[in-house]
């Protein structure tokens, strides 16, 4: 995330498309994906076991199918050849085709099926969309242009001036990038974490609270808690402070509304609860991640 936010500073970047894979994990080409690790990979041995692993049956209600496409869902050997399946198919082609036909600066971050594309001239952009989606397509894979767009990103600047107009965003795994002021005034690029992740975090702790909202109030507090630490394990990172804050005061809200509930004709007021929340107190936030 820092060598992201990094390049997006340092390379004058103007534009950032960002590209989403239509279903990758389950339309990837087996045939393809084959012959791309056979340049790789010359033991026959460890070829005739991914085999296997690529055609492993899945069982849905009772019913078990053998796709001829894609890799085995939630499979420990997915990530790793979809991986190798994408430095050839995209990231050798941005270094050796796309990187030397550009005129200004470009710049590639990809991690899984995820990534983003980083352009200082739009006409560079423009004949990447030309051909991005055939050179999928020629491996099986498709563009989800509902989801693929493209980002106006350059430094605001100096003073708010200019005729370019206010930067966009963009997000890259589960965090909105956006252009913002650091503490001396100066233009950075910061991270917060996108808004529909912080509400799938806020529904899980809510579906868990709802079936385990007859525990004692400190096997409830303890469970809460490993819930808000995993979670700032990944989005605690420097600059997300308000977010995580958000996260808990959802939360706190959340935690009184099932004690309202549970407590019929005994409901604790503000007052109460913020008694109760002394004793059984919630992690407070935490930053995991600094910025290089």
């Amino acid at each position: 995330m820092d060598y992201l936010r990094q390049q997006c500073f340092d390379q004058k970047v103007q534009w950032v498309l960002e590209v989403d894979l239509a279903k990758f994990f389950d339309t990837v080409d087996h045939r393809q994906m084959r012959e791309l690790l056979g340049r790789r990979v010359r033991d026959g041995v460890i070829d005739r076991l991914i085999a296997k692993w690529l055609k492993a049956g899945v069982m849905e209600d009772g019913n078990v199918s053998y796709p001829e496409e894609g890799t085995p869902q939630g499979g420990v050997i997915s990530p790793l050849l979809s991986n190798i399946y994408l430095h050839e198919v995209l990231d050798k082609w941005f270094v050796e085709s796309v990187q030397p036909a550009c005129e200004g600066r470009t710049f590639m971050v990809r991690y899984a099926d995820d990534f983003v594309i980083g352009f200082e001239r739009l006409e560079d952009v423009q004949k990447v969309q030309k051909v991005i989606a055939k050179r999928f397509a020629r491996f099986g894979l498709k563009i989800n242009t509902a989801k693929t767009r493209l980002v106006r990103f350059g430094r605001p600047p100096r003073g708010g001036g200019g005729t370019g107009g206010k930067p966009g965003t963009f997000d890259f795994l589960g965090f909105t990038h956006y252009w913002g002021k650091s503490r001396k005034g100066h233009n950075v690029v910061k991270t917060k974490t996108v808004a529909g992740r912080l509400r799938r975090a806020l529904g899980k702790i809510r579906e868990w609270g709802w079936k385990h909202r007859h525990l004692p109030l400190k096997a409830q507090q303890r469970e809460i808690n490993e819930k808000l630490r995993g979670h700032d394990s990944y989005y605690g990172v420097t600059g997300n402070d308000r977010m995580l804050s958000r996260l808990r005061w959802e939360v706190t809200k959340l935690w009184r509304k099932r004690l309202v509930r549970r407590n019929r004709g005994n409901s604790p007021n503000w007052e109460k609860f913020n008694a109760m929340l002394r004793t059984f107190p919630l992690l407070a936030p935490r930053i995991i991640h600094s910025k290089l």
